[in-house]
């Protein structure tokens, strides 16, 4: 199996060359500008080069945490392929901020649907002499980017709408989807959620959706606009939680945390 060259530490195995019969092996060759960046190529303060192959449909450009499902290819200055998702048949998807730097970068700089080749200097990718089997110096990218695959920040994110319903505590919330079950938990019940939390400004501070894989948990061991905000729940529904702060992290929170009002989108998956 051929890994993808995209994390920091990899291996390389062999590869072997079988092209499926919807591959296009024009977007395999090696382009004719592999070896470097053409006059009409932008180049970026950090020594990232790059130029629009396709236009984009999209507007909206990702953050340097989101994540994203792409299609590349990737050559080394001599025109070599070293890893290529297109010869693969199928898509990446990694987070901004799992990948080398000249990627982080290049990603933030597109649009979906976009088509990009981008020269990559080797202080921005593997270093001059990276070993492992990882490729050195300068590399030559063309990158699609298919989808932004983070959670978009609620349209009501920045302040509580007049639909929310409010508890004695000061949560509010109101229901996205209706649940399937019947029973709610307890704050002794452990639970399966998926979930996205954000700041009111709409930022992203953590989500089990954009990670793949839901969230088990004791009800007792959360924030308490947790404990009691998912006891209100049933088994499938799907809410919306704006947590104050004083049931958040605080105004003024430990390092990493973050502060003031929360909002979640919470999907009850499972109780037990």
């Amino acid at each position: 199996m051929k890994l993808p060259i995209l994390a920091r530490f990899f291996v390389i195995s062999a590869v072997v060359s079988v092209l499926s019969s919807n591959v296009n092996a024009q977007d395999l060759k090696a382009p004719d500008d592999v070896a470097a960046p053409p006059k009409d190529a932008i180049k970026e303060a950090s020594g990232l080069a790059s130029k629009v192959l396709t236009k984009g449909t999209g507007s909206e450009k990702p953050g340097p945490t989101d994540k994203v499902k792409v299609h590349y290819s990737g050559w080394t200055l001599d025109g070599k392929m070293f890893d290529s998702s297109v010869e693969r048949g199928t898509p990446s998807t990694f987070g901004l901020n799992q990948v080398i730097k000249g990627w982080t970068e290049g990603l933030q700089l597109m649009v979906e649907g976009e088509k990009r080749r981008f020269w990559i200097p080797a202080d921005l990718a593997y270093g001059e002499n990276p070993g492992g089997g990882r490729p050195g110096g300068m590399l030559c990218f063309d990158v699609e980017f298919i989808e932004n695959l983070a959670p978009k920040p609620p349209e009501d994110v920045a302040a509580v709408p007049d639909t929310a319903k409010k508890t004695a505590s000061g949560l509010a919330s109101r229901v996205l989807n209706e649940g399937t079950g019947t029973t709610k938990p307890t704050a002794t019940n452990t639970v399966t959620v998926h979930y996205s939390g954000w700041t009111t400004d709409g930022k992203l501070f953590d989500s089990s959706v954009e990670r793949g894989q839901p969230a088990t948990f004791p009800l007792d061991r959360v924030i308490a606009g947790w404990t009691e905000g998912v006891q209100l729940m049933v088994q499938g529904e799907k809410r919306r939680f704006w947590i104050p702060a004083e049931l958040g992290y605080g105004k003024t929170p430990p390092p990493g945390a973050p502060a003031g009002m929360l909002v979640f989108d919470v999907e009850l998956l499972g109780i037990r």
